[in-house]
């Protein structure tokens, strides 16, 4: 009876620490770290986030400062960057094709030929953003001062002095050389019907005498609740 009791607690201790070794939770892997931000890296890349995947990349480079695999990576950002500046020029937004560009020259030092072309068309595209401000410059200095209307409004409307005929002899003088200078549409408002016809042809003398080539456009408005006044619409650049 020894050799068999022996050979049962031997059966009991086994089954034992089998049991407990099945009941023993299996040890998690513990992911690389460095391969998850390498993951996220190439995911930002993927999705043009840059500035994220310049901050992602910085932070892989200051872990592991020798890492040539990095380089990789460095140039795939410079490149999305270089893309991006190009695509920004192109509809017309030169800040932020020069901000893009600055970007990718600092993450390409060596290799200034790249960003070459899109530099130049940078340049070119702030050469004629500066011409065409200057000309518009010119342009407003050419003219004379407004008299009577606000050049920068949608329209200026002026009263009209019907009771004394020097007074609005004088204002119609002011109003055509604003129509003239500033190529104004013009609405003659007026209470009576009888008023139209000899402010349209007060008016349209002077207008003549300014420019006879001048297409006056008037627009009739009887409006019996409003006194008789003009308004002005300068055309817009």
């Amino acid at each position: 009876m020894k050799p068999f009791a022996s050979r049962y607690l031997l059966l009991v201790a086994f089954s034992v620490l089998l049991g407990a070794c099945q009941s023993t939770p299996p040890v998690a892997e513990v992911p690389d770290a460095r391969a998850t931000a390498i993951a996220q890296l190439e995911q930002s890349l993927a999705s043009s986030e840059l500035a994220t995947a310049e901050d992602q990349l910085a932070a892989l480079q200051a872990a592991s400062p020798n890492d040539q695999s990095l380089e990789q990576y460095q140039r795939q950002l410079a490149e999305a960057y270089l893309r991006r500046s190009q695509i920004v020029l192109q509809k017309g937004d030169v800040n932020a094709a020069a901000t893009a560009l600055s970007r990718a020259r600092a993450l390409m030092p060596t290799a200034p030929a790249l960003t070459g072309g899109v530099n130049g068309a940078i340049t070119e595209a702030r050469k004629a953003e500066l011409e065409k401000a200057e000309a518009a410059l010119l342009a407003a200095e050419a003219k004379p001062k407004a008299k009577v209307i606000d050049p920068t409004a949608e329209s200026t409307t002026v009263a009209l002095n019907i009771g004394d005929i020097h007074k609005l002899q004088r204002q119609l003088d002011a109003i055509a050389a604003d129509v003239v200078n500033y190529e104004c549409a013009v609405s003659i408002q007026a209470p009576r019907t009888a008023d139209y016809p000899w402010l349209a042809t007060l008016l349209s003398k002077r207008v003549k005498k300014l420019d006879p080539d001048f297409d006056l456009q008037i627009e009739k408005q009887i409006l019996r609740t409003v006194p008789a006044q003009m308004v002005l619409s300068p055309r817009k650049p």
